[in-house]
C-alpha cells in the first residue's frame, strides 16, 4: 500500500488495510518506528479500527541486520528483505523475547562501551544475560525456534535442531518425557533443560510449569496425602494452604526448593515479565519541529549511559535526559533510575534544530533552557543548577560562568553524541 503517494493511492491504501484487518481478524497492528513511522501511525488510526485493535509502535533496532542473516534466509527463503523485516517487527510485538534473541545482542545498539571493551567477554556477558532472561521466563518447546531453544540450559544449536527436526517429523511433543527420544539429547541434557520447558496442554500439567520432573514426585505425594490429584492442588488455594512443607524436607530437597514448588504450583508456567500496556506517543508532535520548550511528552527510554538516559519521544530523533534532569533528587547511576523500554514522561527543556539535539528533563520542576532555534538554543536569562546562563556553587547561589554565552545543555549533548558514536 501507498499511503502518502496522492489522494487516489491513500483511498487504495485505506479500503485495502481496511479489508485486510477485516478479512484476516486483525488483534493488533505493529509498526516499526523507523522511517515515516509516525506518519504511518497517524494513518493507520485514520481507519477508524475498533478500539479493540491496538496501534504499537515498536522499536525496530536490528530488524535489517535480522532480514539479511541466515536466521531469515533459512526461516524465509522465498522473501525478500522487507517482508523478513516486517515479518520481524510483528513478531517484537507478539513474542519479543523469542525474536531478539535471532539478534546479536550488540546489534540492537543499547550500551556506552561495547565497542571499547574485550568483545570475547562482552559476548559471554551478553550471552550470560541472554540465557538467564530465557529460562527464567521458560520456553514453549512446541512453538520456539531452534536459536530461542539453544539459549535454555543444557542445550546448544545442535540439540536445539534435533528437537525441531523431531517435532516436525514427529508432531507436538505430549510430554517432557518424550524429549528423551530426541536424537543427541542425553539424561543429562534432559536434566539440565527440561524445568525451563514448557508444555502447555500436556497430560501431566506440571509439564505447563517450571517444576523440575525429578519433583514431581514430590508434589505427587503431597496431593496424594490429601487426597486430591495434582490437578486440584494447583487449581484450590485452600488445598495448597494445607500442605506443612517441613514434613516434605529431605537430605537432597530443602525449604528453598519445597517454598519455590508451592509458589510454582499457585501460579503454573507463570510469566515473570510485567502485563503488556499498550503505549502511544502524543498525537501532532511527529518531527523536530513540532516541539517547543515546556512541552510535558510520554516517552520510552531507549538507551542508558553514564551521562544520562536517551529517550524516544516520538519525532525520530532521540533526546537525552541528562544524569542531572534525571530526577529532583542526586543522580550518580543513570541506571539505578531509569532502564531500557521503561515508559517515561519528560519534559522538553531545549532544542536545537541546526544540530538535531533535544534536551529533556524529567525533573517535576524543571528549568526551560532555551526556546526553539535554527542556529542553536538561545541561552535563558536565568540562572541556576543546569541553566544555560550560570552554574551553581556550592553555597546555592549563581556565580557567572566562565563561558557566559556557552550552553552546558550543549556541552552535554556534544559528550552524548561522543560517547553513542
Amino acid at each position: 500500500v501507498y499511503p502518502d503517494q496522492g489522494a487516489h493511492k491513500t483511498e487504495e491504501a485505506k479500503e485495502k488495510l481496511s479489508g485486510f484487518v477485516k478479512f484476516f481478524q486483525i488483534e493488533a497492528i505493529a509498526i516499526g518506528n523507523g522511517t515515516a513511522g509516525r506518519e504511518t501511525e497517524s494513518f493507520v488510526r485514520s481507519l477508524g479500527l475498533p478500539s479493540s485493535i491496538p496501534v504499537v509502535m515498536v522499536n525496530e533496532s536490528g530488524a535489517s541486520i535480522y532480514s539479511a542473516s541466515e536466521v531469515a534466509r533459512e526461516e524465509f527463503p522465498d522473501h525478500d528483505l522487507t517482508v523478513r523485516g516486517a515479518v520481524s517487527i510483528g513478531r517484537r510485538l507478539m513474542d519479543p523475547l523469542a525474536e531478539l534473541v535471532k539478534l546479536d545482542p550488540k546489534s540492537i545498539g543499547v550500551g556506552q562501551y561495547q565497542h571499547d571493551v574485550d568483545q570475547n567477554a562482552l559476548k559471554r556477558s551478553l550471552d550470560d544475560c541472554v540465557v538467564s532472561s530465557v529460562n527464567g521466563v521458560g520456553v514453549e518447546v512446541n512453538t520456539a525456534s531452534k536459536q530461542l531453544l539453544s539459549y535454555v540450559s543444557g542445550l546448544n544449536s545442535a540439540t536445539a535442531a534435533s528437537i525441531i527436526a523431531h517435532r516436525n517429523e514427529k508432531g507436538p511433543f505430549k510430554s517432557r518425557a518424550e524429549l528423551l527420544t530426541v536424537p543427541r539429547l542425553g539424561p543429562k541434557a534432559f536434566e539440565q533443560a527440561a524445568g525451563f520447558l514448557r508444555i502447555r496442554s500436556a497430560d501431566n500439567p506440571l509439564d505447563a510449569s517450571a517444576v523440575h520432573p525429578e519433583s514431581y514426585p514430590i508434589v505427587e505425594k503431597m496431593a496424594a496425602d490429601l487426597g486430591v490429584t495434582v490437578a486440584d492442588l494447583m487449581r484450590d488455594a485452600k488445598l495448597r494452604a494445607k500442605i506443612k512443607l517441613d514434613a516434605y524436607v529431605t537430605d537432597k530437597v530443602g525449604l528453598p526448593t519445597l517454598t519455590d514448588i508451592l509458589a510454582e504450583l499457585a501460579k503454573p508456567g507463570r510469566d515473570p515479565r510485567q502485563k503488556f500496556e499498550a503505549f502511544s506517543f502524543t498525537e501532532g508532535v511527529n518531527k523536530p519541529e513540532d516541539l517547543r520548550p515546556g512541552m510535558k511528552l510520554p516517552g520510552i527510554v531507549t538507551n542508558v549511559t553514564a551521562f544520562g538516559a536517551f529517550v524516544d519521544i516520538g519525532v525520530h530523533q532521540d533526546g537525552l535526559v541528562h544524569v542531572s534532569q534525571l530526577s529532583d533528587n542526586f543522580v550518580k547511576d543513570a541506571s539505578e533510575v531509569v532502564k531500557v523500554s521503561q515508559k517515561v514522561t519528560v519534559t522538553v527543556t531545549e532544542i536545537d534544530l541546526a544540530r538535531k539535539r533535544i534536551a529533556l528533563s524529567m525533573k517535576s520542576r524543571p528549568e526551560i533552557g532555551g526556546k526553539v532555534s535554527g542556529g542553536g538554543a538561545t541561552p535563558s536569562s536565568r540562572t541556576g543548577p543546569g541553566n544555560l546562563g550560570g552554574r551553581q556553587n556550592n553555597s546555592g547561589s549563581s556565580a557567572p560562568s566562565s563561558r557566559p554565552q556557552q550552553s552546558l545543555t550543549n556541552d552535554w549533548f556534544s559528550a552524548a553524541l561522543n560517547k553513542k558514536r
